[in-house]
């Protein structure tokens, strides 16, 4: 199974590029790794990207357990015209006490269970035949004589009639499917009745004359080593399996529907076994109740995060293997032991640097583009406080393998970075926002840089609604952090009830809208830690 490598939920540089680097890292160690975003792209890191040439990872929506990672009987169905006969055989095979039907284009067309198969045996019409040759010959482990028609539809009739009795008392007909053993003179009044088939008990031939007679009356003969009881007793099991089908539109599971609401069903609905199908309606198997318990676990990485609440959606229905990161601890936690590895340093590309030197991987010319961009991006071009002298010293190193000037590179990111011209207010708020938690206490960060702040300005009122619209469900502090870097400070719009928190987190004499918090300039070392100090001392 391959392992996803993914960072928080609205990705920015960092956790875009750290995810790319890092799995080429893994693959290039043996490892089967796929980078993956959980989030739209910013027009920063699509900048990046498009600089080096790099295909934007995969939307990942989820890594909750689906239909498709239970253990379920794959590939268990029947076609339609399949006989009762293998129904059953395959049913016995599988253990398993319903088979899903198929048509010929492998679409469902219903549902037979043992328990069919055994009101069939007991009241079903055991003498009326209606299948094909094949099904007859293939149940009765049957050899060919003659052969005229590819479908048997009539009625079983068992001799047993002396042949004077017979020929006096029974008139046969073409609807008429004989099952006799050496009685020729049966046969010969058969044959020239014209009956629908004749099958031969005990492996019985006939001599030339009586089969160049049923060519010309062109009937079909077979032969089988069963007696003429044991054919009589099997033969109603030839029938089609579509025959007993009383169930054409059985409850369904999609191979993507969440395992945790196939639970649901299956105890609305208390049926014990489901075909299992995909969008076009062809069946993929079978599964029942006795494989929910049975399943595969998605394996992930995590980078540049550590927390649920930035998380991809169902991470704790995955495996978490290893985690890269640079901000505080946060509330994921494992069942077993894991690598994790956090370092005090400006961007997790820092880190995955360092990795590659252990590792003693080459780093191509266009990863070290990219990681550099990460430690360009995170750390505003050093002027970040979180910026440590290891990341200046890693970026220096970066821009010499990828041949970049970093002056004249990072003014051009950061400038494709402060494009805010099509963006609407939801979509500038959610570009970089992260959530956290103190307590009963949520906290809703969002941040956003630009040099234009007077555009933003202008539209503040629609800023300060969505954000009470978000503290409205997300009670606690939410708040949008315009960083400028030119000016090196952070103009804040905030929820209306957050208006206290914001205050005091950063010792403002006068709060306002819009109100500039100069050397503000670090969410994870400056802003965070200011608005929970202020929390927890409350």
């Amino acid at each position: 199974m391959q392992t996803y490598i993914f960072g928080h939920r609205n990705p920015d540089t960092d956790s875009i590029c750290s995810s790319i680097a890092l799995s080429y890292l893994k693959n290039s160690l043996g490892e089967k790794t796929v980078p993956k975003t959980i989030g739209h792209l910013n027009n920063e890191t699509k900048f990046v990207l498009n600089y080096f040439k790099i295909p934007e990872p995969q939307y990942l929506n989820d890594v909750k357990i689906r239909i498709k990672n239970i253990k379920y009987d794959k590939n268990i169905y029947i076609n339609e015209n399949s006989s009762i006969f293998d129904a059953y055989h395959i049913m016995q095979k599988q253990s398993i006490t319903a088979i899903p039907l198929t048509n010929n284009s492998n679409k469902l067309s219903g549902f037979v269970s043992m328990k069919d198969l055994s009101k069939f045996l007991v009241e079903g019409n055991k003498m009326k035949i209606n299948t094909s040759l094949d099904n007859i010959i293939n149940v009765l482990n049957a050899t060919v004589l003659t052969k005229f028609d590819d479908e048997i539809i009539g009625n079983m009739m068992l001799v047993g009639y002396q042949s004077s009795t017979f020929h006096e008392e029974v008139k046969l007909t073409n609807n008429d499917i004989l099952i006799i053993g050496d009685r020729y003179k049966v046969i010969d009044y058969a044959i020239e009745s014209s009956v629908k088939l004749i099958i031969l008990a005990l492996n019985n031939n006939l001599n030339n004359e009586y089969i160049e007679k049923a060519k010309k009356n062109r009937i079909t003969i077979i032969k089988s080593a069963m007696s003429s009881f044991e054919i009589a007793n099997i033969i109603s099991l030839s029938n089609r399996i579509k025959s007993i089908n009383n169930c054409i539109n059985p409850v369904t599971v999609f191979d993507d529907d969440y395992y945790d609401e196939f639970q649901i069903i299956s105890k609305k609905s208390k049926h014990t076994n489901y075909p299992v199908i995909n969008h076009k309606g062809e069946c993929l198997g079978l599964i029942s109740l006795n494989h929910v318990n049975e399943y595969d676990i998605q394996n992930v990485i995590l980078v540049d995060h550590n927390n649920y609440e930035q998380s991809v959606v169902g991470i704790e229905e995955a495996k978490i293997i290893e985690i890269i990161d640079h901000h505080n601890l946060g509330t994921i936690g494992t069942k077993v032991p894991i690598n994790f590895r956090c370092m005090i340093v400006g961007c997790t590309a820092t880190i995955i640097y360092k990795m590659y030197q252990e590792s003693k991987v080459k780093i191509p010319k266009n990863i070290a583009g990219l990681l550099l961009s990460a430690i360009l991006s995170d750390t505003l071009l050093f002027t970040s406080p979180s910026t440590t002298e290891l990341d200046k010293q890693v970026a220096i190193k970066l821009s010499k393998i990828a041949r970049i000037n970093i002056d004249d590179y990072g003014y051009k990111m950061l400038k494709a970075a402060s494009t805010i011209s099509g963006l609407t207010v939801n979509e500038l708020i959610y570009q970089d926002y992260k959530s956290y938690t103190v307590g009963n206490i949520h906290i809703g960060l969002s941040q956003l840089l630009t040099m234009d702040f007077d555009e933003i300005n202008k539209n503040i009122d629609s800023y300060i609604n969505k954000l009470d619209e978000i503290n409205d469900i997300n009670k606690g502090v939410n708040a949008l952090f315009i960083t400028d870097i030119i000016r090196k400070g952070s103009y804040v719009i905030y929820s209306n009830k957050s208006e206290d928190i914001i205050r005091d987190s950063f010792n403002l004499k006068e709060i306002y809208q819009g109100c500039f918090i100069p050397n503000v300039i670090s969410r994870k070392k400056q802003i965070l830690p200011a608005i929970i100090d202020i929390i927890e001392s409350k």
